[in-house]
């Protein structure tokens, strides 16, 4: 399978660069090195390179910056004293996340819930989803008076990252202004780098933008005139569409065949981890540990942009349910964010 998985991606990579929510690109944290221009933070794990580790069978880690990646960060911290994985590194992109687990350099992964459906669909069932570990995590911020609701989107120029054009920004603010009312041609999108809209908007007296945290934190932090017009989550709930699940952890078929203790070993701590980082009494000890992993670009940002980055933990029934009910309103919109269907059952681990 795993092979297969790498025959039939090497195509299907260029198609699938859906992009990740994260800063600027962590260092490696990997126990075997760090990035040639920072070094690595201060994180122990187990020797992946060590006999006695690689026969124990433990994953492969890789994570995402970002929103997505905060719940692995208690993970990592008692990853020294309680292995569950044998490496791990922080990476931005989704591309970087699937070409890992295409290539066999990562088992277990957290990444963008779309692109995870596009991964499995290319990959003819090469990985499943294990759990939903981040639901909405998207504002509409503006510096100015003029946008209420989503249909005071319509005429304005509004900024958004350029690395989540494709993938489930774009799709999940398209279906929103449809819903709204407004033809998504009727909003100027400009799609630039996060740091050309932080320009934008600091040194501008209006202006409208669409960021995920931590990013829309960071400019909320720096800029006192920018303020939260609207939550894409709660604009979401208001159409009756269920949860929005953003984003989740997956791992490669082939492995969770090879390993299930292992997995199912991984599954807890990982569950225990997103309960530590979600609970508001830990939350200077959790925006510590996401900054010093690379997770999040500082301490302050990541303080600010943990109670709003809606970390969950939906494993089994409850993550098919959920992800389905997303799942459809994305193939309605835009099939091929989905790789053109619908993911069958053995997509989700635990179910069936």
């Amino acid at each position: 399978m795993k092979k297969t998985l790498s025959l039939l991606l090497c195509a299907a990579l260029a198609l699938s660069a859906l992009a990740g929510c994260g800063p600027k690109e962590a260092p490696d944290v990997s126990g075997s090195g760090s990035s040639a221009s920072q070094s690595a933070p201060d994180v122990s794990t187990p020797d992946a390179s060590d006999p006695d580790v690689s026969a124990e069978g433990l994953p492969n880690l890789l994570v995402l910056s970002g929103p997505t990646g905060v719940g692995a960060a208690k993970l990592m911290a008692d990853n020294e004293t309680t292995p569950v994985f044998a490496q791990v590194q922080v990476v931005t992109d989704n591309t970087e996340v699937s070409t890992a687990l295409v290539n066999g350099d990562a088992d277990i992964a957290a990444m963008a819930t779309n692109a995870a459906a596009n991964l499995s669909a290319k990959s003819d069932g090469g990985i499943q989803v294990l759990a939903v570990n981040t639901l909405g995590v998207l504002y509409i911020l503006e510096k100015g008076d003029t946008v209420h609701s989503m249909a005071d989107l319509a005429g304005q120029t509004l900024y958004a990252p350029s690395n989540t054009r494709g993938a489930n920004p774009e799709h999940i603010l398209n279906y929103l202004l449809e819903r709204n009312g407004v033809d998504p041609a009727d909003v100027d999108i400009q799609w630039l780098t996060p740091q050309e809209i932080t320009v934008q908007m600091t040194a501008s007296a209006a202006g409208i933008c669409m960021l995920p945290v931590p990013a829309a934190t960071a400019l909320l932090l720096q800029d006192s005139g920018v303020r939260q017009a609207l939550s894409l989550s709660e604009e979401w709930d208001a159409l009756g569409a269920g949860p929005l699940p953003m984003g989740c952890l997956v791992a490669r078929t082939d492995y969770i065949a090879e390993h299930p203790q292992e997995v199912e070993d991984f599954l807890t701590a990982y569950g225990a981890s997103i309960e530590f980082m979600a609970d508001p009494a830990n939350l200077d000890q959790a925006a510590a540990l996401a900054a010093q992993y690379g997770i999040t670009p500082s301490e302050a940002v990541a303080a600010a942009a943990i109670p709003q980055c809606n970390l969950t933990f939906l494993t089994g029934q409850e993550m098919h349910s959920v992800l389905e009910s997303y799942y459809t309103v994305l193939f309605q919109a835009a099939p091929d964010s989905i790789g053109g269907g619908l993911p069958y059952d053995s997509f989700y681990y635990g179910v069936g």
